[in-house]
């Protein structure tokens, strides 16, 4: 017999055909059941007597780590929202999950109100302490009206800094930071099982800018005040938020600042968790930064009709390298590597030479591809995936692109074609 149900209706409907719900744990997330959206973007999961309270993640599209969101379970109570793209989830029934989506809306109207005041650099204390009188208020009426929920955790958590009197904006903006996690438990499980916790560290860091710095700098200062906020955390969750913010400097192309949180904090707390896969991910990350010496392989030159090996640190036919890795099999490939080429054409650039790596399961579709090539210099990579040069750059994906000088230093790696075409004609 079911229990309870979380249900609800996804709009436009041809754009979700499934959903899939989880158990999500401070250290797993656990599959609960995956279900088809109806013709009209309906779902429904019942959920018997062994579906526990706790923090509940739905999945509708790939990749899982982008396309969910989080809803609160009190095993007491069906669920039930609505869910489209440009507004979000809206929860019809649901005492937590309503009491959550009004706090925060709630807040966020105070907030703005907040920001309007100053931004009409108005000089009406009275009105100015009236706006933080409604804030102190609406958070003590919303912690009383979430007292006995898993809500009230997150209710609590997010209690904003709140002045005594009035300050001007560099003053209340500076005590907002300073105040920023007075009320996070790090060690809370409720915290530990959503994304709040993640969310409350990349608003931090991304967050709390100024235009008068280096973004490098601040991010990395911003990085050394979240690690003493969470001093008292459990090892294992500040390895999770520290690996987090890690792969979004990677993602967003700041190597420096990715290498700085791995050298002063994740390496020592990935050791201490025997976490040697993620030891090594940052280490070869580091290797593979803007500025170091690219791993080295051998490529072949062409020498009375004959091909013979030389290390790439020994090639000097050009200024600047352009390293591909790409395959004969990979459609993407088949589409970029001609563009690459033609554009080198038509800059008429004798200053690049393209190393391409082909990552081979066989060699016949490779032979007959390079062919189309014969200004590059091409190095056959078997075992594809397996393959040791393609590991050395943590290929995963092809076609991949580094762009090295002379002395071999990478000094770029576009992302895909258009990213290369425009570093190349810059």
């Amino acid at each position: 017999m079911a229990q309870h149900t979380i249900k609800g209706t996804f709009s436009p409907a041809e754009d979700y055909p499934f959903a899939v719900l989880y158990k999500v744990t401070p250290t797993s997330t656990l599959y609960v059941a995956n279900t088809q959206m109806d013709e009209e973007g309906n779902f429904r999961f019942d959920l018997d007597s062994t579906a526990t309270q706790g923090m509940y993640r739905l999945v509708y599209a790939l990749p899982q780590e982008e396309f969910n969101f989080d809803i609160i379970y009190n095993a007491k109570e069906d669920v039930s929202l609505t869910f489209n793209a440009e507004t979000g989830v809206d929860f019809k029934a649901s005492v937590e999950n309503t009491l959550m989506s009004s706090y925060t809306n709630s807040m966020s109207l105070i907030s703005q109100s907040i920001g309007d005041f100053y931004n009409q650099q108005s000089q009406d204390s009275s009105a100015l302490m009236s706006i933080f009188r409604t804030q102190k208020e609406t958070q003590l009426e919303y912690e009383k009206a979430a007292e006995g929920t898993i809500v009230s955790d997150f209710i609590k958590a997010n209690k904003p800094y709140v002045p005594k009197s009035y300050e001007d904006i560099a003053t209340y903006i500076t005590n907002i930071k300073k105040h920023f996690f007075d009320y996070v438990d790090f060690n809370n499980e409720t915290l530990q099982s959503s994304n709040f916790l993640i969310d409350r560290v990349s608003n931090y860091v991304f967050g709390m800018a100024s235009t008068n710095e280096d973004e490098n700098d601040i991010y990395k200062r911003n990085i050394d005040e979240v690690y003493s906020a969470m001093k008292k955390a459990q090892p294992e969750i500040k390895s999770t938020l520290l690996e987090i913010i890690w792969q979004q400097m990677v993602d967003t192309n700041f190597d420096s600042v990715a290498n700085y949180i791995s050298d002063k904090y994740l390496i020592k707390l990935a050791e201490s968790l025997k976490d040697t896969e993620l030891v090594n991910r940052l280490k070869q990350f580091k290797s593979l930064s803007i500025g170091n010496k690219a791993p080295e392989f051998d490529v072949f030159i062409e020498e009375n009709g004959e091909r013979t090996p030389i290390s790439m640190y020994d090639l000097d036919v050009a200024e600047k390298y352009i390293l591909v890795f790409w395959s004969s099999s990979c459609s993407h490939c088949l589409q970029e590597i001609p563009q690459l080429q033609a554009h080198l054409k038509s800059l008429n650039n004798p200053d690049y030479k393209v190393i391409a790596v082909g990552l081979e399961d066989d060699t016949y579709l490779w032979e007959r591809e390079i062919a189309k090539y014969p200004e590059f210099l091409h190095v056959l990579g078997m075992g594809k995936w397996e393959n040791k040069i393609g590991n050395s750059y943590n290929v995963n994906a092809t076609p991949t692109y580094f762009v090295l000088n002379n002395e071999k230093k990478i000094l770029a790696k576009p992302y895909d074609i258009s990213a290369l075409k425009e570093y190349i004609s810059n």
